[in-house]
């Protein structure tokens, strides 16, 4: 029955489930008397939803507190072990496989290095299968208790009816790839297990905005800054952050070729990739036959040496340009939504770190105009390397969380259940 609102019984249970797990999940553990105020339901339906938790296994007792002249009361929480996810990252340099309970601890992980295959479609669909085959068998989990692969990639993500997930990733030659068709041909997982594909730096934006530095900002952007450079927008009317293909901005009409083909864009400049390639134009002596990661620690050896020998000029010449594209780039960013902060993460911006983020903030606030670069904030993100196979499991997460902890429905087009089936053959005709 729907009410005037057109919301059903079930669509409130529903929402009042979504609201205790949310709680209990960013704030617990929570007594029941504490569970009213923080999510505005009386008592009587807080102890209705809790009840209903409790026997669905998603919630359990943590322990109690003394209350003033009472009863003590009983603290819950959310079961850690009631829940699990993967998250996948397809990085610059390799893929990362982790798997997570529903608190986000990490129970095993798995990791397939990139080299001369690079981002060869069969070759990264090989990975994240034989990843996850390799995370499930670690933990000893039954594919079956997954509530779904959350994958991070880089490109434009379209989600399609007949095709799902399809990527368009100029900059690593992906021109229209079903990147969810391919996982589901020959899948170690159940057709009723969900994939869950986004651009990257969502994704990390998703994991900064709910346990990292983005945590209480209304309006924020993240920055992913690895090979390339891309950024997550968090709004209150885009909530779960919207990828904005920042990197592909001109900065320089006529200028370098970027990855994508065209002249003159900020990730030709700015990204790690560009910035091996013009240390290594202007004669730096870019270590061969290693990862970019490995040349950029070696380059950043070379500019900032820690034995108090001279710096090398030209690596340290290529940096500090390269941090004023960054801080360039992001006073484009601050103009256009004028957020509350900014987050630096990603590979490269994490190695950089806070040596090259005074600089970047310098140049963003400098070349910005002046209102909105005195209202923002700009900093590190605090997840680590980790944080992309982390905002990539939380999407299944948030799913779960928006159906009141309620496992995906199966798919429409699987064949029924036998006892329906028999039923349904022995009814009068």
């Amino acid at each position: 029955m729907a009410g005037r609102n057109g919301r059903t019984v079930r669509d409130l249970r529903r929402a009042n489930r979504t609201a205790v797990l949310q709680r209990l999940y960013f704030d617990g553990p929570l007594s029941r008397f504490e569970l009213g105020p923080a999510t505005g339901l009386s008592s009587g339906s807080v102890s209705n939803v809790v009840a209903d938790l409790v026997a669905d296994g998603l919630v359990e007792e943590a322990g109690s507190v003394d209350s003033d002249g009472g009863r003590p009361r009983t603290l819950l929480r959310v079961a850690p072990a009631s829940g699990h996810m993967i998250g996948v990252d397809v990085g610059e340099t390799r893929v990362r496989v982790e798997l997570f309970d529903l608190t986000l601890t990490e129970l095993a992980r798995a990791e397939r290095p990139l080299e001369q295959q690079r981002y060869e479609v069969e070759v990264i669909v090989d990975h994240i299968r034989s990843g996850i085959d390799e995370v499930l068998a670690a933990a000893g989990l039954a594919p079956e208790r997954l509530l779904g692969v959350g994958i991070g990639v880089p490109g434009i993500v379209e989600h399609t009816p007949d095709r799902g997930a399809v990527v368009h990733g100029q900059t690593i030659g992906w021109d229209g790839v079903p990147l969810e068709s391919l996982l589901r041909t020959g899948s170690p997982l159940p057709g009723s297990v969900p994939y869950f594909i986004d651009n990257g730096a969502r994704t990390l934006g998703q994991a900064e905005m709910w346990f990292g530095a983005g945590r209480g900002a209304r309006n924020a952007l993240v920055v992913l800054f690895g090979s390339g450079v891309g950024a997550c927008l968090v709004t209150p009317e885009v909530e779960h952050g919207r990828a904005v293909e920042w990197g592909h901005l001109t900065v320089r009409v006529r200028g370098r070729r970027c990855r994508c083909g065209a002249l003159g864009c900020l990730e030709a400049y700015a990204g790690a990739e560009s910035l091996l390639a013009r240390w290594r134009e202007e004669g730096g002596p870019v270590p061969g036959g290693v990862d970019e990661e490995t040349a950029l620690t070696a380059m950043l050896a070379a500019a900032y040496p820690a034995d108090g020998t001279p710096p090398d000029p030209v690596a340290l010449a290529v940096l500090e340009e390269t941090a004023e594209y960054l801080g360039a780039g992001l006073s484009d960013l601050i103009n256009l939504f004028q957020p509350e902060r900014i987050l630096m993460g990603g590979w490269a911006g994490l190695q950089l770190g806070s040596r090259f983020l005074p600089a970047v903030r310098r140049h963003a606030l400098s070349y910005a105009l002046r209102h909105p670069a005195e209202k923002v904030t700009i900093e590190l993100g605090r997840l680590g390397p980790d944080a992309v196979t982390v905002g990539a499991a939380i999407l299944p997460l948030a799913g779960f969380f928006s159906r009141g902890g309620r496992r995906p429905d199966p798919d429409p087009q699987s064949p029924p259940p036998a006892w329906r089936t028999a039923l349904e053959d022995r009814a009068p005709r």
